[in-house]
Formats: C-alpha cells, sequence, structure tokens
C-alpha cells in the first residue's frame, strides 16, 4: 500500500463513524440510547441487520472458501429467508407489542426471571466470544499482508468500534452500519469488474464459468443425502433455517437492530429487504472467490498464500524443500495454462476435459504438499489459506486507491458487526442484569451512563479476548460452529415461549439446561 490507500482509507473510516456520532448526539434517555428514540426507517433497519451479520469474516473467508471447495457453501443460507418470515410473523409483533428493549425481557412475562437470565447468559457467553472473533479475524490477516503488529491492529480496530458505539448508542451503530455497508456494497462491486478486466482477452465469461464447472466449483446445489458432506440443500434448508430463526429472532445483537424501528411495518421491511437479498449477496461473493480461481489457472499465483508461515521456518532443509517444490509449481502452472488454452482455442472433447481436470488434481496435491512440509518444520503452522486468497488478490491486483477502498470494506465489516455484538451486549447486560437486580432508585440520565460504563467493559473484554484467541480452520466456518453451540437452546426456550403456552417456567429451565449440557458435551 501507498500513501494513497491510506488516506483512502483513514477518510473512508474517519467520515463514517464522524457521520454517525454527529447524527446520534441526542441520544440522552434509554429510549433513545438502547433502542434509537424508535425513528428508524426500513432501509437503516435493513441494512443494519446486514452489517452486523456480514462481519469482516464474510469478505475474507468466503471468496476463499469458494476458491477452495466452489459455491457449496451458498446452501448455508437457503433456509434464511424461510426464518426471516416467520420472525416478521410471530416474533416482531409479539416484541413489539411488550415495547421490550431486549428480547429476554419478554421470556420473565412468560415463564420466570431464571429463564429470562438464563437465555440472557447464554446470549453473552456466545455473542462476547462473537466479538472477540470478529475483532481478532480480520487483524491477524490485515497485520500480516500490511506488515502490522497484530495487537496494536486488534487495539486500533476495537477502539474505533468503542468510541461510537459507547457514545452514540443504538443509533449511531445502525447509521453506521447504514454507510458501511454501501462502502461495502460499492467495494465488493468494484473488485468484481476489475477482476473481470484482469481476465485473458480471449476467455470469454462463458468459458470463464466452463472452466469453472469443469473443476467442480460451480455445485451450488446438492440434494445428496450424504451425511459426510458439510454442506446440502438439506442441512441449509433445515439447519439453516433453525440457525437464522435462532439469531435473527433471540440473538439481541440482531433483535436490537430491528427494535429501534418506527413501527412494526418498518422493521418487518427491514427484514423482508435482508430475506430478498442475503442469499443473492452471498452467492456474489462466492462467486467472485470462483472467479478468482479461474483467474490464477492462467496467471500464477503463490503456491501457498499465507506467505508470512515461510518467514517462521529457520532450518535449511526444509528451505530448499520449499524451493523445488515452488518449482514444481511453477512447470505445473505453465503446463495447466497450456491445456487451459487449447480449452478456450479448440472445441473441447472429452479427453482434454479429463487432462484438465487431473493437472488440477496434480497442482493440488503440490499445494499440499507445501502444507506437510510446513508442518513438518512447525507442528504449530497454520496452513489453512484459503482466508488470505482475496486480500492477496486485493493487493497485487488492484490499483492503488482502490486498493485503500478495499481495505476500508474490510475494516468497515469488521467494525460493523463488532459494534452490533457490543451494543446488544451492552443493553442486555444493562437490561437483563444490572436495572434488572440492581437496588435503589436510579435516574435516566443514571441508567444511560450506567449503559455506557458497561458497553465499555464489554469492548475492553471483546479487546483482550481477540489478543489471546488462536483460530483455526476457516473463519466463517468457525463464526457458524460457534454460534451453533448456544443458538439451538435459546431458540428452543422462545419457541416454547410462543407456541407451547401451557409449559411453565420450571420446566423450561430444567429443559434448558440439559440441553445445552447436551450439545457441549456432543
Amino acid at each position: 500500500m501507498i500513501a494513497l490507500d491510506w488516506f483512502v482509507l483513514f477518510l473512508t473510516m474517519f467520515l463514517i463513524i464522524f457521520y454517525g456520532i454527529w447524527k446520534s448526539r441526542g441520544s440522552r434517555n434509554m429510549e433513545g440510547y438502547l433502542r434509537g428514540g424508535d425513528s428508524m426507517k426500513w432501509a437503516t433497519i435493513g441494512l443494519s441487520v446486514m452489517a452486523t451479520q456480514a462481519s469482516a469474516i464474510t469478505f475474507l473467508s468466503t471468496p476463499g472458501q469458494a476458491f477452495e471447495s466452489g459455491m457449496g457453501f451458498v446452501q448455508n443460507y437457503f433456509g434464511l429467508p424461510l426464518a426471516l418470515i416467520v420472525v416478521c410473523a410471530v416474533f416482531i409483533p409479539i416484541y413489539y407489542k411488550l415495547k421490550v428493549y431486549t428480547a429476554y425481557e419478554f421470556l420473565e412475562s412468560r415463564f420466570d426471571v431464571k429463564t429470562r437470565s438464563l437465555a440472557a447468559i447464554l446470549f453473552l457467553i456466545q455473542r462476547g466470544m462473537g466479538a472477540g472473533i470478529t475483532i481478532y479475524a480480520p487483524a491477524i490477516i490485515l497485520s500480516k499482508v500490511l506488515g502490522l503488529n497484530l495487537s496494536w491492529t486488534i487495539i486500533i480496530v476495537g477502539s474505533l468500534v468503542l468510541i461510537y458505539t459507547v457514545s452514540g448508542g443504538t443509533k449511531a451503530v445502525s447509521l453506521t452500519q447504514k454507510y458501511q455497508m454501501l462502502v461495502i456494497f460499492g467495494g465488493i462491486f468494484i473488485a468484481f469488474f476489475i477482476l473481470m478486466d484482469r481476465m485473458p482477452e480471449d476467455l470469454s465469461f462463458g468459458k470463464s464459468l466452463g472452466i469453472a464447472g469443469m473443476l467442480g466449483k460451480l455445485e451450488a446445489v446438492d440434494f445428496s443425502f450424504d451425511f459426510e458432506k458439510r454442506y446440502t440443500f438439506w442441512s441449509g434448508i433445515t439447519g439453516g433455517f433453525f440457525l437464522s430463526l435462532s439469531y435473527f429472532g433471540a440473538d439481541q445483537s440482531q433483535v436490537q437492530r430491528y427494535l429501534g424501528g418506527a413501527d412494526v411495518t418498518q422493521s418487518r421491511m427491514g427484514l423482508i429487504f435482508n430475506a430478498i437479498i442475503k442469499v443473492p449477496m452471498q452467492f456474489f461473493i462466492l462467486f467472485i472467490g470462483v472467479m478468482i480461481f479461474v483467474f490464477y489457472q492462467f496467471e500464477k499465483p503463490p503456491v501457498f498464500f499465507n506467505q508470512t508461515e515461510y518467514q517462521l521456518i529457520d532450518s535449511p532443509e526444509i528451505h530448499e524443500k520449499l524451493q523445488q517444490l515452488e518449482g514444481d509449481y511453477t512447470v505445473w502452472h505453465d503446463q495447466n495454462k497450456l491445456l487451459l488454452q487449447s480449452y478456450i482455442d479448440e472445441v473441447p472433447d472429452d479427453q482434454l476435459r479429463n487432462n484438465i481436470i487431473e493437472s488440477s488434481e496434480k497442482g493440488r496435491e503440490i499445494r499440499n504438499k507445501v502444507k506437510e512440509t510446513l508442518i513438518e518444520a512447525n507442528p504449530g503452522a497454520n496452513v489453512k489459506d484459503s482466508d488470505y486468497v482475496f486480500i492477496s488478490f486485493i493487493l497485487k491486483y488492484l490499483p492503488h486507491g482502490i486498493i485503500g477502498l478495499l481495505i476500508a470494506v474490510i475494516f468497515s465489516a469488521a467494525m460493523s458487526s463488532t459494534a452490533g455484538e457490543l451494543n446488544a451486549l451492552g443493553s442486555t447486560t444493562t437490561i437483563d442484569f444490572y436495572k434488572r437486580f440492581k437496588k435503589g432508585e436510579f435516574t435516566d440520565r443514571m441508567n444511560v451512563i450506567s449503559s455506557k460504563w458497561i458497553t465499555a467493559i464489554w469492548g475492553v473484554v471483546a479487546i483482550l479476548f481477540a489478543l489471546s484467541a488462536q483460530l483455526v480452520e476457516n473463519l466463517i466456518e468457525f463464526v457458524n460452529i460457534i454460534g451453533s453451540l448456544f443458538y439451538g437452546t435459546v431458540l428452543g426456550i422462545f419457541l416454547v415461549a410462543f407456541f407451547l403456552k401451557k409449559i411453565k417456567g420450571n420446566a423450561v429451565f430444567v429443559a434448558a439446561v440439559i440441553a445445552q449440557i447436551s450439545v457441549l458435551l456432543l
């Protein structure tokens, strides 16, 4: 990155943060601070909901997921539109009728205080870890590729989020997220068009799709019942439905985004906007990863994208082995490119297709040997390099200025999701514990001050968690796995509350404890 990129990066971030603080400067009571004054329109709600969910992990890891495994991950979102319809029909009217600040307030009126507290505690544990992850995940990648100190990157991102989240509350978070999402949308479209422009001149879009499809990258829907496969249509429509229902209906980081709507209609329209846009957006981001895969069939990529792992090796023998594998990869890439050029120039037959598929497998084998060699040198090496695919492409092939904008996209996504989480953590702790159990009477102003301090403490906790975090596997998968450990139990409590009127608090509390222990043991 050059001075222009840094200027674009900091200008973009500063303008968004300043606007959010300025527009929310009148939030001086609990209604304004925690619910945004019940004034937000559907567009702000819709973009805010999307921004809270679409963290930096989405834009760093999703293209890499497609680069490695193809479009199948999009199936994970197939249940989301159905879940949002249920939330609009059932959850939102009840929340508005009771005029709650948090989703868990409803559980006390329906069951008892211990059930409310249990659900809130499960949320705080899960989302507290999630806030740390959404800071750590982009920070570790950005620090490596930009040559920044990891700890300072975490502290800077976390501190920027804290400034506007604590100062402006829910309204500042939602307004800031609105413009962060607009920057994100603009950035990914620019990246896509530049990517397509850099493809070989004689490679048509149809041929690009042909290459991707031939190598198994366009298999977006799998109707098989193979339990060994992580993503299928059936897992997406069922598991994705219940995960989304829990996330949007019972997770305060999302509930708080639409509770600030001007009325039920505005909140519903904001969620329906997400139901319509979310799957196509995820499809498009995955498709960018597939097109990067095609691009690298003609433009030689690194044999291993996380190049900083090489710097940790001090064995001459390992360095020599890696250099040999680099040479093998270069030879393979040249031969593979000739095969693909034949595919472009000629009418491909089955033999040519089989040769290309076998060649692709050979390239994958060389990459795997590199990873095995890195583990041989350092058993603790992080050899899952798919998270570095998109950022490596940005830094090497995009023009300066656009690089700064795309890095701003990643930072904006990190801040938007973390802000939503910290805002929800502060609200839940304030409403479900501090305000519920505190002794004595406090003025509205004192409650706002307490809420700000509690939000700030959660921000510090998230930063400390991020400073000590160690992640493995693909980051976007990891976040979903963490969420799935707690979402099922919380959703179960809410579904009983809504639909099984005869069941009371003690039975639900005992069942929820047993369910959560069972999930963790499994």
